[in-house]
């Protein structure tokens, strides 16, 4: 299953993601120039649990090296796919739990959860000598709030069957409980074995929740507020997914659009998808200048259709969303 994106958009920018994305894509980067050292380099700086367990192993490392693999091993990928499904994993759900959090508190939460995980592959996986790389534990713990926080808001997945790709919208907490059992069955049973840490994503995630649900004790400082009003989106999403009602006697349908305050003061212009039926509609909605909460935009001839090709109304209520 490979999600392409999240009903639920971010009121702020993410740029805590963002910044953690380019750090990645930086590094991979730069992995190329050590040549044929890059095993050692994954040596020195991947997480390897017999650093920390296995004397003979343990000796060979100082105590400033270990402890810094603990953080620096979840910047390193293994190849360009590997860190592509990553990058894309912390996109689609990263911007959520930064919106939750606060750019600043995100950032002390994702390294957490990257230390989590790692903490985790070493308890459960001790004696392994292999390097464990990659941000998948850091992005596992994302996922994990992401579960907690939204567990019903809808997930548009790509399921190729066979040669033939299928898009279904999953509720979070399906993709996500899903995506959580593989990984500990995997690693329940043959993940010592292999080179993917599926303990690490395990703890990862767990961690996320845990953490997630801690973060209410945590003030967020007078920076993170700053930042966080900094970072305000003046805009909503150009396309936006109504999920419409409509009553048993009526051709006529009715859903909510979402602009800011900006968008309403000048005016703006968007484009709907409408999930009906077997098929999915994309309709342009202009949205005049002026705009008030609640107004009721009439879309003609864009309802259910009826018999004698009759057809009803699409009726579009604005949701104004705040704005600096």
């Amino acid at each position: 299953m490979i999600p392409i994106r999240d009903a639920i958009s971010s009121k702020n920018r993410p740029v805590a993601t963002y910044l953690i994305i380019g750090l990645n894509i930086l590094v991979f980067s730069f992995q190329p120039s050590v040549g044929h050292g890059e095993r050692q380099f994954f040596f020195l700086y991947g997480l390897i649990p017999a650093k920390f367990t296995v004397h003979a192993f343990s000796v060979w490392f100082p105590l400033t090296n270990k402890l810094f693999s603990l953080i620096s091993y979840m910047f390193l990928h293994g190849g360009f796919w590997h860190i592509l499904g990553n990058m894309w994993f912390l996109y689609i759900f990263g911007d959520n739990v930064e919106d939750y959090l606060g750019s600043l508190r995100f950032l002390a939460f994702y390294i957490l959860c990257g230390i989590c995980a790692a903490l985790f592959q070493i308890l459960l996986n001790p004696i392994s000598r292999v390097p464990t790389i990659g941000a998948s534990g850091a992005i596992a713990g994302v996922m994990g709030a992401y579960f907690i926080l939204h567990p019903r808001a809808k997930i548009l997945t790509l399921i190729p069957i066979i040669i033939i790709p299928l898009f279904f919208e999953i509720p979070a907490f399906i993709f996500l409980g899903f995506w959580f059992a593989m990984q500990f069955f995997n690693a329940a049973g043959n993940g010592a074995g292999e080179s993917i840490a599926w303990w690490a994503h395990v703890g990862g995630f767990l961690a996320g929740m845990i953490m997630i649900k801690l973060s209410s004790k945590i003030p967020q400082t007078s920076a993170g507020t700053m930042l966080k009003t900094l970072t305000v989106k003046k805009k909503t999403p150009k396309l936006q997914v109504v999920h419409t009602r409509h009553t048993n006697d009526s051709a006529d349908l009715f859903g909510e659009i979402e602009i800011s305050s900006i968008e309403a003061f000048t005016g703006t212009k968007k484009i709907v998808n409408i999930p009906w039926g077997f098929y999915k509609k994309l309709y342009r909605v202009h949205i005049p200048a002026g705009v008030k909460p609640d107004t009721m935009l009439r879309l003609a001839g864009m309802g259910k259709n009826m018999p004698n090709d009759f057809k009803g109304d699409l009726y579009l209520k604005v949701k104004i969303r705040n704005a600096i």
